[in-house]
């Protein structure tokens, strides 16, 4: 009886001892680092409305996707080009340094932030800024299959701000007489107020620098029901009557406006375009530097889990 309890026990003790060497050789398994993380989807598209805390990173509030190849971050901060510039891309705007979850980003412009990077889920990362004690939310895709035509169509409103003006090139010969025959200029404005428009009835082949805005007021963009592709514009003037129409983008440089009013075609063409990276040129008081214009996200706070628990 003995030698069969020792028998029975040194059977038992074998068993725990291997039952935990493997469950320490599963805990020691190897996990992703932060470089084979952020480089496991080629853009991480920049939600936005997702954005948690009161600060704002200036790089990350106008891009509307990043990438990080090879120690160099590139972003598509513009709608004109979105899906060519860069093959997909879009431009080359910092460097990178990733580790121990931490991403360390020095941008041409904007200059040094550091990030703490949490994966939420396998393509949703959160980047923590404790500077400002902010969070931006990114989405990964392939470009392969990122929509580039929602995006664009998405944010259309951001388009129409990436020229100095838009010059009225073709007015059809069918539809009514309407004052708006005589506007030969558009400018939509980016910055503080995001919905500012701007009118002239200068000569058409006038330089934009010298074009004068006899008009002004508030412009929004809206969707159509069942039609990504078309979009409404509605142009309320100051001291005059709204104007409405049928906003069709043919390419990025030119869009139609149909006046429904009038049954009359508009087409305009884009002048003095504005490209969101380094430049700091100023042209009658547009600034082409990336603080020039914001995409606009959820202003009430939002308490941040994060707060506080970086170690310092």
């Amino acid at each position: 009886m003995k030698t069969v309890k020792l028998l029975f026990s040194f059977a038992l003790t074998a068993t725990l001892f291997t039952s935990c060497y493997t469950e320490v050789n599963i805990d020691d398994e190897p996990i992703i680092s932060i470089n084979e993380l952020l480089n496991s989807h080629e853009l991480w598209y920049v939600d936005i409305n997702r954005t948690k805390g009161f600060g704002e990173t200036p790089f990350l509030q106008i891009a509307f996707t990043i990438s990080f190849r090879n120690g160099v971050i590139y972003a598509n901060n513009n709608i004109v080009g979105l899906g060519d510039s860069g093959n997909g891309f879009g431009i080359d705007v910092g460097t990178y340094d990733a580790y121990n979850m931490i991403l360390d980003v020095t941008h041409d412009i904007d200059g040094f932030e550091t990030f703490d990077v949490f994966q939420i889920d396998s393509n949703t990362l959160e980047l923590y800024n404790p500077n400002n004690d902010t969070s931006y939310f990114l989405e990964g895709y392939q470009r392969s299959n990122f929509d580039y035509d929602f995006v664009f169509y998405d944010n259309i409103h951001y388009f129409l701000q990436e020229y100095e003006a838009w010059e009225k090139t073709y007015t059809s010969s069918f539809g009514a007489i309407n004052e708006f025959d005589n506007e030969n200029y558009l400018q939509f404005l980016s910055g503080g107020n995001d919905s500012t428009f701007e009118s002239s009835q200068d000569d058409n082949g006038t330089a934009v620098n010298n074009l004068t805005w006899h008009y002004s007021g508030i412009y929004g963009v809206g969707d159509v029901n069942g039609d990504m592709y078309l979009k409404t514009l509605t142009l309320d003037y100051d001291f005059f009557n709204n104007e409405y129409f049928e906003l069709s983008v043919i390419n990025d440089e030119k869009i139609e406006l149909f006046h429904p009013s009038s049954e009359t075609v508009y087409e305009f063409e884009g002048r003095g375009y504005i490209q969101y990276l380094k430049t700091s040129d100023t042209k009658k008081g547009k600034t082409n530097i990336s603080l020039d214009k914001k995409r606009k996200y959820r202003k009430d706070k939002v308490e941040n889990p994060r707060e506080n628990t970086r170690v310092k």
